[in-house]
């Protein structure tokens, strides 16, 4: 296994929308191992294969209180959302950055597991708003971008004091 590198936002790669994966092939599998290994080794509890700079439509997550029991889902599609809740949300593609971000309190999502099998995940707390989260990047979009305008220059004037902003243009409208 390989520890994949992360990109940083605001990369304009993180805004490419994934597409579906169309065969469980043994690259998709070692990726998913990959994604899985960087996922744990940057403590993370979630990790879509955008931000890994493959945009297919790749999810590993692991919500679990001792992180050893990871899930992947392939080609999720969600089925029905409900409620509010707010989360404060960090991302690996946003490294020190924390934020409250509003998203629905509960998912059912429809996936494909590692063996192509269909699963049905119903999720609630923590774990709906992961799954939501790496569906964003999915789609390409950042947690960041959920927030106002104004949260969005903060970031990434943050970001850039910090030194880890790149060469590319953020678009904040």
């Amino acid at each position: 296994m390989t520890r994949l590198s992360v990109l940083q936002y605001p990369d304009p790669r993180l805004h490419t929308v994934a597409e579906p994966v169309q065969q469980i092939t043994p690259d998709i599998r070692r990726l998913v191992a990959d994604m899985t290994q960087t996922m744990y080794a940057l403590d993370g509890i979630g990790l879509a294969a955008t931000q890994v700079d493959v945009h297919l439509q790749i999810i590993v997550l692991d919500v679990s209180e001792k992180g050893n029991r990871p899930q992947v889902l392939i080609n999720p599609v969600i089925i029905k959302i409900g409620g509010k809740a707010e989360f404060e949300e960090g991302c690996l593609s946003v490294p020190d950055v924390y934020e409250s971000v509003r998203r629905a309190a509960w998912v059912h999502v429809r996936a494909l597991d590692l063996n192509g099998k269909t699963i049905d995940v119903q999720a609630e707390g923590l774990k709906a708003m992961c799954i939501q989260h790496e569906m964003d990047h999915l789609q390409g979009m950042v947690f960041v971008e959920h927030l106002s305008p104004t949260n969005q220059r903060r970031v990434l004037a943050s970001l850039s004091k910090q030194g880890r902003r790149s060469n590319a243009k953020a678009i904040v409208k």
